[in-house]
């Protein structure tokens, strides 16, 4: 259906990867999970079907994420997934082989780009472009980065909060914390196996922080029956959770978050920082979608915090409208092959 497409934007999350086509929108929004056969190393599942094997498999078949803070830690299974994406999204029978952008946490190393660069290419790529979250999730969200005003941007995801004060199209100055959505899943198993020696999944501790997690206390709270296995008596548990005990589970990573916000705030030039308390901050990424935490922010920091619109998507966005305008964005866009 896409096979004349030859421009696609890969946004390759710890957590969910999407594809980006510069004129159609996302047409791929998947988890970054894989499933691989022990017996013959073999992908047996990529994307939705294989999450839904995370810790359900059996010893011949491990299920797992590819991607570590945002950055490669499996480069086979990674190559695998990305072409299991290509194909997908572009069927297997193509005209041209498509040139990609993808998008990196801002700290990667320039070993973890050429591993991001090389394994597109191995997966079928003509040429590969790699941009830096921040920025895609910029122009993504629809911010003029061009312009010659400071615009400050908090991407948020699963393995990184990148925090980034962008004006004339580049990064004036930036950070990048391995602190986001999985380490607030942590953070939730431990609070649970702390408090009710409670063993629960990964998978449950995301659905506990989606359906009643909040970075602040709220006066009303919501309660959710959660389900595990008892550490001591070592069989199946139900207990209660509420939303102000996953407030408690989770304040010290958000502290970490406001830590890096603050910490490019500091080293900002006057100048830009008078545009960023006019126009405030933006918050991009899918745990921007947590319950009160641009509240959480703007108050720790004292500048006003906005989320995005769909801010899962807009890392995506952002990396389909670069490769689509290259010569605007150059600046901006990290290497090439």
């Amino acid at each position: 259906m896409y096979m004349f497409q030859s421009k696609i934007g890969i946004d390759l999350g710890t957590a969910n990867t999407l594809v980006h086509f510069p004129k159609t929108g996302i047409v791929i929004n998947e988890p970054t999970v894989v499933a691989i056969s022990l017996d013959d190393n073999r992908v047996l599942a990529v994307g939705q079907e294989a999450k839904e094997m995370l810790g359900r498999t059996p010893e011949t078949i491990v299920a797992s994420r590819p991607m570590r803070d945002g950055v490669i830690a499996d480069y086979r299974v990674t190559e695998a997934m990305l072409r299991y994406f290509i194909n997908k999204s572009l069927g297997k029978v193509r005209f041209f082989r498509p040139e990609v952008m993808i998008s990196v946490p801002g700290g990667i190393t320039s070993t973890e780009r050429r591993a991001v660069i090389d394994a597109a290419v191995a997966a079928g790529a003509k040429s590969a472009f790699v941009i830096k979250e921040t920025v895609a999730s910029a122009i993504g969200a629809g911010i003029p980065i061009s312009s010659a005003s400071g615009n400050l941007i908090i991407d948020i995801g699963g393995g990184t909060t990148d925090v980034a004060v962008l004006s004339l199209g580049g990064i004036v100055n930036s950070t990048s914390a391995r602190v986001a959505g999985n380490k607030l899943d942590a953070a939730i198993i431990e609070y649970v196996r702390k408090k009710y020696n409670l063993a629960i999944g990964e998978r449950t501790a995301e659905e506990i922080k989606i359906t009643i997690g909040s970075a602040l206390a709220l006066p009303e709270e919501e309660v959710m029956e959660i389900k595990g296995r008892d550490n001591i008596t070592g069989l199946p548990k139900t207990v209660t959770l509420s939303t102000n005990e996953v407030v408690e589970a989770i304040q010290e990573d958000l502290k970490e978050m406001v830590r890096a916000v603050k910490a490019v705030l500091q080293d900002t030039p006057p100048e830009l920082a008078s545009d960023i308390i006019d126009k405030g901050m933006v918050m991009t990424g899918g745990t921007a979608m947590l319950r009160n935490l641009d509240h959480y922010i703007s108050q720790a920091v004292g500048v006003p915090c906005y989320v995005a619109e769909e801010p899962l998507l807009c890392v995506a966005k952002g990396t389909g409208v670069a490769l689509d305008h290259l010569d605007s964005y150059k600046k901006s866009i990290l290497s090439i092959k």
